[in-house]
């Protein structure tokens, strides 16, 4: 048995509840991995809210790093007490001191990276990966746009963006937040999301920009489709304000033959390969101290109600951390 978090209800953070649940041995294919950290990740509350579609009950969570337990049939590359990090689709079990997982979803942690930045970077930085070299790959010079550039997806793709001789317009939320987007490479840091696009033209020269990374939804779509130049491209990833409503084509055609993509992360690392390349990629950033994982918050996984809320409250800057 092992303790983790369940929802038999979508709502609020107060539908998260503490379970005993059976950790069985692994069926071939799969492994037991004991966490010794947890990503947090806004991608977590659509769930437990029930924006994105779930069959309940159901655990939460989607990234952990920890070491291996046991290991199922056909599996000769990983040993109990190797050290691993995943992230992975549903189901969502990451929110418990213990779970089965399928192998294709683990990576094995290198010495330089420690248990807690995996767990704050798997996500967040496989994300970052996939919107700068596939979504859209950034050249040198160009102009990017990083909504929540503070938040811990922000963070990393503003590194990770500058590290590519990208010249990066961060919006934050707060001016208590714009130090840290400076910090983490945004050449110039907007506060608060009115009038973005004249602002973005002001410091373009009317030009705009060619890729817009905007993790908000709803309330700045539009707003960042007025921020792009002619054939540029809006990667829409997150719905932080609530989902995009419908929109016409006729938009993208009006604003200069533009281009939009709503990605998921599973469709880019579903490929055992790909995650591969895309780990080694991350974790090359880091071990060189390119990219620097900010783990802002730590909560004990005890105190998960309180960590969707200040996630949600907007009370958090850089990763945090479950720790069971």
């Amino acid at each position: 048995m092992t303790t983790a978090i369940r929802i038999r209800r979508f709502g609020g953070p107060e539908v998260l509840e503490f379970e005993q649940v059976p950790v069985e041995d692994p069926a071939p294919g799969n492994v037991v991995v004991a966490h010794t950290a947890i990503g947090l990740n806004m991608v977590d509350t659509y769930y437990r809210s029930g924006l994105y579609p779930l069959e309940l009950p159901s655990g939460l969570g989607a990234e952990a790093a920890g070491t291996v337990a046991a290991v199922g049939a056909g599996i000769q590359d990983l040993a109990p007490g190797d050290r691993v990090a995943y992230v992975s689709p549903p189901p969502l079990d990451a929110y418990a001191h213990m779970r089965t997982i399928a192998r294709q979803w683990l990576v094995k942690l290198p010495d330089s990276i420690d248990d807690e930045t995996a767990a704050a970077a798997m996500l967040k930085g496989l994300t970052s990966w996939y919107l700068l070299r596939r979504s859209y790959r950034v050249k040198a010079g160009d102009w990017v746009l990083v909504y929540a550039a503070a938040g811990g997806v922000g963070l990393i793709l503003t590194q990770w963006a500058c590290a590519l001789d990208a010249r990066v317009i961060g919006v934050v939320g707060s001016a208590e937040k714009a130090p840290l987007a400076h910090a983490a490479g945004c050449e110039s840091v907007l506060v608060g999301t009115d009038a973005v696009a004249s602002r973005v033209r002001e410091i373009t020269g009317g030009k705009g920009v060619p890729v817009v990374y905007d993790s908000i939804g709803r309330v700045t779509f539009m707003e960042s489709l007025d921020c792009l130049s002619t054939h540029g491209t809006m990667v829409s990833f997150g719905n932080a304000s609530g989902p995009v409503d419908p929109v016409s084509p006729l938009e993208l055609l009006k604003r200069g033959s533009l281009y939009l993509t709503r990605p998921n992360l599973f469709d880019f690392v579903r490929d055992p390969a790909e995650l591969r390349r895309g780990t080694e990629d991350l974790f090359g950033l880091i071990r060189t101290g390119t990219v620097s994982i900010n783990v802002q918050q730590r909560f004990q996984l005890a105190d998960v109600a309180a960590a969707h809320a200040a996630l949600e409250g907007r009370r958090t800057t850089g990763s945090t951390i479950l720790l069971p």
